[in-house]
């Protein structure tokens, strides 16, 4: 049995089951670990050390094309792509550098979401009466600026 078995370019625990070790993977969550599983037959309560390579060579071409291999589009973690259209699933880097660029892009067309990212502000209608005072910016009056002032009146 393997320690430690090497699978979406992340080294992941070969004595946990093969759906919690697949969750190890950026990109892969529960749901479709158990999918991925159903799609390369093999047993879920199966250890991921105890697979022989060619079945970990398997689970990783399931996981780098899951809709090739018949797994439904509702499982992927990027449908409808806003350059190509198509149903894709990305792992690992790709989830940050696509989030990145998609950032980039909203602030780039100057939408209303873009226009909070980059103000640094919460994006999906949260409240700043309360929140948000902490940190970099500071919206109200602080204390360091009032003494300030009544020292220079005196």
């Amino acid at each position: 049995m393997k320690e430690v078995v090497r699978l979406g370019d992340r080294d992941l625990d070969g004595r946990k089951s093969i759906i919690h070790a697949l969750t190890g993977i950026k990109g892969v969550g529960f749901t479709l670990a158990k999918a991925i599983v159903n799609v390369a037959k093999v047993d879920p309560k199966t250890k991921l050390g105890e697979l022989d390579d060619k079945k970990i060579e398997e689970l990783e071409k399931i996981i780098r094309d899951p809709a090739k291999y018949g797994i439904p589009s509702y499982l992927l973690n990027r449908r409808k792509d806003y350059a190509t259209g198509k149903d894709l699933h990305l792992i690992g880097d790709e989830v940050y550098i696509t989030r990145k660029f998609d950032i980039e892009r909203l602030m780039r067309i100057k939408s209303w979401k873009g226009l909070r990212h980059s103000a640094g502000l919460p994006v999906r209608g949260r409240r700043l009466r309360g929140t948000f005072r902490r940190g970099k910016r500071i919206i109200g009056v602080s204390k360091k600026e009032v003494k300030k002032k009544k020292g220079e009146r005196k």
